[in-house]
């Protein structure tokens, strides 16, 4: 199906990047740097932005920019960081997820509150509700990894925040206001496949759902 495709082929475009960024980690990485390292500096700059945006109320364009570039090139970087040097961990994996949102969310708060209230709230409540399923995901004793839609999602949302900033106070092109709302989808996407994973392992206990998403599997595999 549609979802399929969808999935295996971002996961090939993925692959290329893992490939590519290899070529420099495996043989140059120094081994004192570890994957978590670089996630926690993640950390540190949301919660810079967070500061100078909401109490200092600076509107620096080239510091702000350049804090929030740094942390999407830590995204860009901490995965393949830690397969290239086998650091995989569920801990690195939970961390990498909960940086993600705390790197994006004082940017769309900040800019999107005024002029884009509704596609605020959903974006935010699209998130915890991305939060929760995957701490019952966690829960369940499941490994928790980032999976494809989630990175795309992730993606999607940096380069339409950093367009924002470059062209901050005015109001960006609609095409990457519409591009938020795609994003939307890949988080909605990034969800129902962990809900596929927990009905495989037996945890959704409702028959109704439970036999719609066997359903939905059988027809996935005759396609």
């Amino acid at each position: 199906m549609f979802i399929d495709d969808l999935k295996n082929t971002l996961e090939k475009i993925d692959s290329y990047r893992d490939k590519f960024l290899f070529l420099f980690i495996k043989p140059y990485w120094p081994r004192k740097i570890t994957p978590n390292h670089i996630t926690w500096v993640r950390v540190l700059i949301g919660v810079i932005l967070f500061v100078v945006l909401f109490f200092f109320g600076k509107e620096d364009g080239p510091l702000i920019i350049s804090l929030f570039c740094v942390g999407v090139l830590t995204d860009l970087i901490d995965g393949p960081v830690a397969r290239g040097t086998n650091r995989v961990t569920e801990f690195g994996a939970m961390l990498d997820s909960t940086a993600d949102r705390i790197l994006i969310f004082p940017i769309a708060i900040y800019s999107l509150y005024g002029p884009h209230k509704w596609l605020l709230l959903i974006l935010l409540l699209v998130e915890i509700l991305n939060a929760v399923s995957s701490m019952f995901y966690k829960s369940k004793e499941i490994y928790l990894e980032s999976n494809i839609f989630g990175k795309t999602k992730m993606v999607l949302l940096c380069i339409v925040f950093i367009v924002i900033l470059i062209v901050w106070p005015k109001a960006p092109p609609a095409l990457f206001i519409y591009v938020l709302w795609i994003s939307i989808i890949f988080s909605c996407l990034s969800i129902f496949s962990r809900i596929l994973e927990l009905n495989n392992k037996g945890y959704i206990k409702n028959r109704i759902i439970s036999k719609q998403l066997n359903k939905y599997e059988e027809q996935s595999k005759n396609i």
